[in-house]
């Protein structure tokens, strides 16, 4: 017999092996975002709650993964290289308590995501807003961030301002005075902050496609 905490591990190994949030799932099934967070797992009264059947069969036909790939899932399955890795959403990043001063995630609140092959110490996810970054980065698309790692002009970058803002852009120019960041986007405008105001810099080193 199958077990609650099996069906949904199913559900989050579906999610990952398509590099998507239990959120970024239930969007792209045409859900509601919510449908497969883990605060819906257990009712308000303790008891176990089940995932629909209509909503795993939207999942899979959104990933176009058969029955027997998802029996796989719900039974182990063969083994992957993944390893588990904090996740947040972009907007939620720009609140106090998830960064230290360097950039590396710390404090509570976080998710976990599993992604193969991310071999970054100190490496978290972000799950994309919005559509400055489009078509490369899509609203609901996860990228994993590599504090720590080098930073060269063109790559795909997590900034976050002494303000709080945070935002995924592509790295133009670096100086000692000043960042320059380019939108993918051409509907939003590029950006540009004194380096004082630039509180870290982050590489993307994997994005979900």
């Amino acid at each position: 017999m199958l077990g609650h905490g099996q069906i949904w591990s199913a559900i989050d190994a579906l999610a990952a092996k398509n590099g998507l949030s239990a959120s970024g799932l239930a969007r792209k099934s045409g859900l509601d975002p919510t449908t497969f967070n883990k605060s819906k797992r257990i009712a308000g009264d303790g008891r176990p709650r089940w995932p629909s059947t209509e909503s795993i069969a939207k999942a899979l036909d959104a990933t176009g993964t058969n029955l027997d790939s998802f029996m796989g899932l719900l039974t182990g399955g063969p083994p992957e290289s993944r390893r588990t890795v904090p996740l947040i959403g972009l907007a939620q990043a720009g609140e106090g308590g998830y960064f230290d001063d360097g950039g590396f995630p710390t404090g509570q609140g976080w998710d976990e995501i599993a992604f193969p092959g991310v071999e970054h110490d100190h490496a978290y996810a972000l799950e994309i807003s919005g559509d400055s970054m489009s078509p490369t980065f899509r609203d609901g698309d996860v990228v994993v961030v590599a504090p720590g790692a080098p930073v060269r002009r063109g790559d795909r970058v997590v900034v976050r301002t002494s303000g709080g803002e945070v935002m995924a852009k592509e790295l133009s120019r670096r100086t000692a005075r000043q960042v320059e960041l380019r939108s993918i986007n051409p509907e939003h405008p590029d950006r540009v902050f004194p380096a004082s105001e630039v509180a870290w810099i982050a590489r993307i080193v994997w994005a979900s496609q």
